[in-house]
């Protein structure tokens, strides 16, 4: 299971290092790509299927699945990690990452998200404040789910 947080910056060349513990997780064959608020999504192949789940049995006339796709498969690239651990985020996701000098590693259950640390920063102190709001409503939708079974 990938956990915790991790900060790095971004060496000569714009190499990145992953940590050592999502390495021997997720091994060298990993695809990026774009994440929600910005982030980056880093999964293994073997994962990448199941972060695409909902979306690919679902009919390509549903605008929500096809949107999906476009913005998760539209945007990923595999990377292939050097005998470092380090690897080169493609231009495109750097700047839709906003990515900068520093950075964090999220180790979020089976991928790992990739944030500029400026922008962590911020976002993490908003999530501070609403954490209590956002399980709440959490809450309200598994139970709502659970009592249409």
């Amino acid at each position: 299971m990938l956990i915790g947080r991790y900060d790095a910056k971004v060496g000569a060349k714009n190499r990145i290092a992953l940590p050592k513990k999502f390495r021997e997780i997720l091994g060298d064959k990993l695809i990026i790509t774009q994440g929600y608020e910005n982030s980056l999504i880093i999964v293994s192949q073997k994962n990448w299927e199941e972060l695409l789940e909902g979306t690919y049995d679902k009919p390509f006339i549903q605008s929500e699945a096809r949107e999906t796709r476009r913005f998760l498969l539209g945007g990923a690239s595999s990377i292939e990690l050097d005998d470092k651990g380090r690897f080169i985020i493609p231009s495109y996701l750097r700047e839709f990452g906003k990515i900068e000098e520093e950075i964090i590693f999220l180790g979020l259950y089976k991928h790992v998200e990739l944030w500029d640390k400026k922008r962590w920063e911020e976002y993490s102190k908003n999530l501070e404040k609403n954490i209590d709001k956002i399980s709440q409503k959490l809450v309200e939708h598994v139970d709502k789910r659970l009592n249409n079974e």
